[in-house]
């Protein structure tokens, strides 16, 4: 059974390799879940889904069906200390089941991740990179 401890982290820098190998491609083959709230505004990571955490339990049927091709999916939220491994847990524990429900099968090798340093660290990083980044206002970060 996953749990907090055992949930893959993938960094900013393997992410955003991912997102530019597939760039041009018609279907990605990875899918970036934002689990922010009100702190969503002032950026976002290029072609994410935005759920917000207080939503998850009522939009887990959805996801589980739109990311049940996906090989890779990554949660996130402001710092991936909370919102994002919790998603990242309830994703893991509910999609067999949903899945079956439906009468669907996920990706067989499907490897779900929590990016490490949540959306905080992906903005230290590629905030201002139009490629990588929607969205980015530098004056909400407070930084220089």
């Amino acid at each position: 059974m996953a749990s907090i401890a055992t949930l893959k982290r993938m960094n900013a820098q393997t992410l955003s390799q991912k997102i530019l190998e597939e760039q041009e491609a018609q279907d990605l083959t990875f899918a970036v879940v934002d689990v922010r709230d009100d702190d969503y505004l002032g950026g976002h990571i290029k072609s994410s889904l935005n759920i917000p955490s207080h939503t998850l339990d009522a939009a887990m049927p959805t996801l589980v069906r739109r990311l049940a091709d996906k090989k890779t999916v990554v949660f996130h939220c402001m710092l991936s200390q909370q919102r994002g491994p919790s998603a990242a847990l309830k994703y893991l524990r509910e999609r067999d089941g949903v899945l079956k429900t439906l009468g669907l099968k996920a990706a067989e090798d499907q490897e779900v991740f929590v990016l490490d340093l949540g959306f905080s660290g992906w903005q230290d990083a590629f905030g201002e990179d139009e490629r990588l980044t929607e969205g980015y206002r530098k004056e909400l970060w407070g930084q220089d």
